[in-house]
This record gives structure tokens, sequence and C-alpha cells, in this order.
């Protein structure tokens, strides 16, 4: 480190006097004694001395593990709490979901109505626990009465920005609240287990198609969409799901049989990698490499969710109209 030093003359007459001098800079390094070192500093030396290099440098994989066994973690314990503390959960994730989308959308020449999407995103949850698919059908239609009036009074808005408001809550928020209806066609605990079975179906399918796409993954299933998913990842994710599902027809309430269980697996994991398609199609029109930031290893919420919506959509589809489980109003 180096200090500057500048000598200066302090009187007027001292100028006067001598016309010659002038302002004269001078350079010095610092010299720092061994206790002037604050003790906090000391501290933190020591500790990141003693640090594996793996922890003060992690790798990708290691950010990527951490961070969604923190979302799991925060998932599995919101659902399992509760009916209300699920609604909670599933109406924030919306919200940031729709937030993340609109943000995109604005970098691609659109002009959503932020506000009233994130709020419609996240009500659509609410509105399913407290009044089911009623109560989805009043907020839609209030949104859809309000987005008109906000397009006729703003004149800078076009139709496709409408039509992009309407559809960032609709993709996140109405099919999140199909979550919460399957939460509440069950009784209290098992209800709780079929949404998370759902999910896990999901989230297994990520991480092996993930692991065996980086690890032997050589045909590339969509390279102008997603340049690293494989064919290999592809079929890898597939069997998992489809061996979740299985595992679906042990909840007592769930009426499903094996066969059954495998087709609507196979049609799940299929409507996963398209989610995740979609998503990915959505961010290269808008030039992003990730939704956001808040989920670090993975990029934004939406990054993570992507898969999730229409697995949830599809599997809610097919459990409903399968007779699967009781149909909840």
């Amino acid at each position: 480190m180096t200090k500057t030093r500048v000598r200066k003359p302090f009187m007027r007459e001292d100028a006067q006097v001598h016309p010659g001098l002038t302002t004269e800079p001078e350079e010095f390094p610092a010299i720092e004694l061994p206790g002037e070192e604050k003790r906090s500093t000391k501290v933190k030396n020591a500790a990141a001395a003693k640090m594996p290099e793996k922890v003060k440098h992690p790798s990708n994989l290691m950010v990527r593990t951490a961070t969604g066994a923190v979302y799991i973690l925060l998932t599995v314990v919101c659902i399992w709490a509760s009916e209300v503390s699920t609604a909670i959960y599933l109406s924030v994730l919306s919200a940031i979901c729709a937030g993340e989308f609109y943000y995109m959308l604005r970098s691609d020449a659109k002009l959503p109505n932020e506000f009233l999407g994130i709020c419609a995103a996240a009500l659509f949850p609410l509105a399913t626990w407290v009044s089911g698919i009623s109560g989805v059908v009043v907020v839609f239609a209030i949104f859809v009465l309000t987005l008109l009036v906000w397009y006729v009074f703003w004149q800078p808005a076009r139709i496709s920005d409408v039509a992009v408001s309407l559809f960032g809550a609709v993709y996140t928020g109405v099919i999140m609240s199909c979550a919460m209806l399957l939460r509440v066609s069950l009784p209290e605990f098992w209800g709780a287990v079929l949404v998370l079975g759902l999910f896990a179906s999901v989230w297994g399918n990520d991480a092996f198609a993930y692991l065996v796409g980086s690890a032997s993954g050589k045909h590339k299933l969509a390279p102008h969409i997603s340049p690293k998913k494989s064919w290999e990842g592809f079929i890898a994710g597939l069997v998992v799901a489809m061996g979740f599902w299985c595992l679906l027809t042990l909840i007592p309430g769930v009426t499903m049989s094996i066969p059954q269980a495998l087709v609507f697996g196979l049609i799940n994991g299929l409507s996963g990698v398209l989610g995740d398609l979609v998503e990915s199609r959505i961010k290269r029109n808008s030039g992003f490499k990730d939704s956001g930031t808040i989920m670090p290893g993975h990029g934004g919420l939406l990054d993570r969710c992507d898969s999730q919506f229409l697995v949830i959509l599809t599997g809610t589809i097919m459990l409903v109209l399968g007779g699967c489980i009781p149909y909840a109003i």
C-alpha cells in the first residue's frame, strides 16, 4: 500500500517571499506493525487457513446440491405442516416465479403489468384452499377484468402485453393451485404425502437426469433449446419418475394399479421434460441464461420449478380423470 504526503505553503507571506514554493507530493510505503492487525482479521485469517480447499472453493455440483437441499427441506416442512402452510408456501412460490417471468419478458420488448400478475399468481393457491376450483374461477375473472381496464386506460399497453400478463399468472399461480387441490383431496396426512410424492418424482427425475447426463451423456436431446440435456439423462429421469409413481399406489385413498402407475409415470416424466424445455425456450427468446439469482447453482426459482409446473398439472389431471383420488371442488 502507498500513501501520499503533500507539503503546501501554510502562510501567504511565505508564498510571497518564496515564489518557487509549490505543492510537492512525496510517496513512501506504509509500514504495518504486527501488533496493529485487527483481532477480527486474525480470527478470519486463522479460520480460512484451517478450512479445507473444497469448502473455500466449492464446485458447482456442491453449490447446486446444497441449494437444492435447502429448497427441498423448506418444501417438505411447509407442505407437511398443514394446509394453511401449504397454501402460503405455494402462494409465495407462485409470486416469485411470476416476478422472474415478467422480468425476463420485459427484456423481450414486452410491457406486462407485473403488479397485477404477481398479485393474481399469489392469490390463486390461496383461493383454491379457501373455495376450491370456484375460488380460482372468481380470482381469474377479476384478474381478466382488471387487465382489460388497465389496457383501455393505459395507452402504452398493447394487446400482447395483456396476453403476457395473463399467461404469467396462469403459468405459475393457476398451475400451482393444482398442488393445493391434491393437498385437500385426501385426509390431512395423506394429502401432504401425495403432493410430496409428485414433487419427489420431479426432484428424482431432475437429479438422475443431471447426474447421468453429466457422466455419460453423449447424444443431445434438444441442442438448440437446451444444449446440456442428453438422451441418456432423459431416459434415466423417466425411469426414476415411473418408480416414484409406483410408490404412490401405496398411499391410502389413492386407487391406482401398477400398470396404470407406470403409464402415468411415463407421461408425467415427459411432462417434466417438456416443462423444462418450455422455460428454456422462454429464457433463450429473452436472452437470459437464468431466470434469476435467488438459488445459487440453479439460477432463479423459476429455473428450479419449471418441470414442477407441468408435472403437477398433468399429474392432477390424470389422478382426477383416472378416478384415482376424490375430486376436490
